[in-house]
């Protein structure tokens, strides 16, 4: 007997799809270091695209996990940080790191990522063979 529970939760359903949503879970653990500006989510997320951060952003306010304040001073700034309710996600975040740590293997990153034609986000591509041994 399975100890899974049985009837389809759509709440359970709608968290996951939110932070499972390609750069949501990135975006949510750059976060929890405290409050970011646009450029410095940028840099603390690698290969994200400033229009599929701009939208992960906004998709994340209108959820009520993060706010987004503008400070009036020259030039304007914009913070974002999470609320209390993207905080709540801190447990959520960490326990999926640990997970990625024991059971992501370095390798199968990197396989994944070749095969998309592109470097593997945060880790340096290996070194070419030298031409002419041998």
């Amino acid at each position: 007997m399975s100890s899974a529970p049985s009837d389809f939760c759509p709440r359970y359903h709608h968290a996951v799809e939110l932070v499972g949503r390609r750069w949501a879970g990135a975006i949510v653990r750059a976060l929890l270091a405290g409050p970011r500006r646009f450029n410095e989510l940028r840099g603390a997320i690698p290969d994200i695209s400033d229009r599929m951060l701009a939208e992960r952003l906004r998709e994340l306010e209108l959820e009520g996990v993060l706010t987004r304040t503008v400070l009036p001073e020259t030039p304007v700034r914009v913070e974002y940080a999470l609320t209390p309710k993207g905080h709540a996600l801190e447990t959520a975040v960490l326990a999926i790191a640990a997970w990625a740590e024991h059971w992501v293997g370095l390798e199968d990153v990197r396989r994944r990522a070749e095969e998309k034609g592109r470097s593997p986000a945060g880790m340096a591509s290996p070194a070419p063979e030298p031409a002419g041994r041998g």
